[in-house]
């Protein structure tokens, strides 16, 4: 009677239902573009049905802003029976050929705005992939596609491959199952209180590990989607008015932006923002506030599926003061509704006591963590070395329950919610005929959180401008992870030469706010 009572469990299989209950309402908004739920459940399959001979069972890549081409990629890519790797559009073209390389990926679907940039990835392959513009190109496949739709046989199957910013040498690839998935999907809509009547609007790219599970989740709600390839505040402003947005998700940074944009005005009906990567500020949350907006606090990692933790309100948090309350709001929280109870741990692997003093690497494990790194079983084995995944962020364990972050892996710099690994950043500037030596450092920037500078020592007789320095690590690595700040001058180091790096953190961060995730 298993086939009774047991069903794989899949995200993709969340559209059938939005089409098959909800198929005559809008299901996605995309500028002028907008499509019924069955209208994107038919694309879907159309988009599976060319993909899945083509393919040949590898995976496919997509290089694209927050369109419906990427949201149709989550469903139809699946759905060809093939892994899907959504790729960070602000890698450099050698990152992004690294990666087609070491997924073997045998397609790349790619949007108009990156031509130049794929052609250059393209450049560097040492096997072909063929390549699929979106636009004229992209509908014209779909219209002469025969629809399917593989419904996966192992609910642990390999579902998409998620690459790291690569804050330790090479990005690794994060591989999602299925069951996962569907479960962390779940869970965003029951934290988020997604519905039929909510639309959600993507501020958060979809690249990122999988949009948090929310191209599924919104979907599973039978929600609009509005499609935003960038993230303009004077059109996020607009898109929340006309459109009637209730929900969206994103980096602290984008939060600020709105918060203080030209346009920014009390909204006509509250909307619920999920925002990650570093905790608000308090005066980001009191101003969020004022213009009606429902912030939560959530916590997670590529690794994860996106967020495992939540800062879970609790009611009788409302009648305590502002300050109180925003200081609760930035804890990380704790394990969502899928997820097992977080721990923090010491080095030998048992508990810390939950004082809210005691300081352990947070550890976590559950439905929604990864089934290991793509082709690397020994950074598997590294990361979860009794079964409980090691984060890398120090943490305490209030007595409640709830866990706040108290400082992350130190030589990684988080700016706008993405990782930038200092290592990498040093190499590159390192290439540069003119240094000597160099340290990079996280320092405090009022947009970003924090930001990457460089302190160089030049080659005596050597000369280079920050400017110089500056390009000449975007033209190696991608261009957000080039410092914003390059000083030159002798480094402080110990008696054995090495460079103390915190000594620099130290007067960079004086009289701020300490780097608490």
């Amino acid at each position: 009677m298993t086939e009774l009572s047991f069903e794989p469990l899949s995200p993709v299989s969340f559209l059938e239902r939005a089409e098959a209950a909800h198929g005559d309402r809008t299901g996605v908004v995309d500028g002028e573009r907008r499509f019924t739920y069955a209208e994107l459940a038919d694309r879907c399959r159309r988009l599976a049905g060319a993909l899945a001979p083509r393919a040949r069972g590898r995976p496919v890549a997509v290089l694209a802003p927050n369109t419906h081409v990427l949201l149709e990629a989550n469903f139809g890519v699946p759905w060809a029976g093939v892994p899907l790797v959504a790729v960070n559009t602000r890698l450099s073209a050698g990152e992004i050929a690294w990666i087609l390389q070491h997924c073997e990926a045998a397609v790349l679907v790619h949007d108009p705005v990156f031509d130049d940039l794929v052609a250059e990835v393209l450049a560097r392959l040492d096997r072909p992939v063929e390549v699929i513009r979106a636009g004229e190109e992209y509908e014209e496949l779909l219209a002469g596609a025969t629809p399917r739709a593989e419904a996966p046989r192992d609910e642990r199957g390999l579902l998409s491959i998620n690459y790291t910013s690569g804050t330790t040498g090479r990005p690794k690839g994060v591989m999602y199952h299925h069951r996962g998935a569907y479960l962390q999907a779940l869970a965003m809509v029951g934290h988020t209180g997604l519905s039929p009547s909510s639309v959600h609007l993507w501020t958060l790219p979809m690249f990122h590990c999988n949009g948090w599970c929310f191209p599924w989740a919104v979907t599973a709600a039978a929600a609009t989607h509005v499609c935003l390839p960038k993230v303009e505040p004077g059109l996020v402003w607009r898109l929340i008015r006309d459109e009637g947005v209730t929900h969206l998700n994103g980096a602290p940074t984008v939060l600020s932006m709105l918060a203080y944009a030209p346009e920014a005005a009390p909204v006509a009906h509250p909307v619920r923002v999920a925002t990650g990567g570093a905790p608000p500020t308090p005066a980001i949350l009191r101003r969020m506030g004022e213009l009606g907006f429902d912030v939560t606090h959530l916590y997670g990692l590529t690794e994860t599926f996106g967020p495992i933790m939540i800062c879970d309100w609790r009611p009788e948090w409302n009648a305590l003061d502002t300050a109180t309350q925003a200081r609760l709001k930035a804890r990380q929280g704790v394990g969502n509704l899928v997820a097992c109870r977080a721990r923090v741990v010491a080095e030998d692997g048992s508990d810390v006591p939950a004082d809210g003093v005691t300081t352990g690497e947070i550890a976590v494990r559950g439905n929604n963590v990864m089934l290991g790194y793509y082709r690397d079983p020994d950074a598997t084995a590294q990361a979860a070395p009794d079964g409980w995944f090691r984060t890398g962020d120090l943490g305490v364990m209030h007595p409640d329950g709830y866990v706040e972050l108290r400082d992350r892996s130190k030589d990684v710099i988080i700016s706008g919610g993405e990782n930038i690994a200092s290592v990498e950043v040093e190499q590159a500037i390192a290439d540069h005929p003119a240094v000597l030596e160099v340290a990079v450092i996280a320092v405090p920037d009022d947009h970003w959180g924090e930001v990457p500078a460089a302190y160089v020592t030049l080659h005596d007789g050597a000369s280079a401008t920050a400017e110089e320095i500056v390009e000449f690590v975007r033209g190696r690595i991608a261009r957000f992870k080039a410092p914003r700040r390059v000083v030159f001058g002798p480094l402080p180091k110990t008696s054995t030469g090495k460079i103390q790096k915190y000594v620099l953190r130290d007067q960079a961060w004086a009289g701020r706010a300490s780097r608490i995730r």
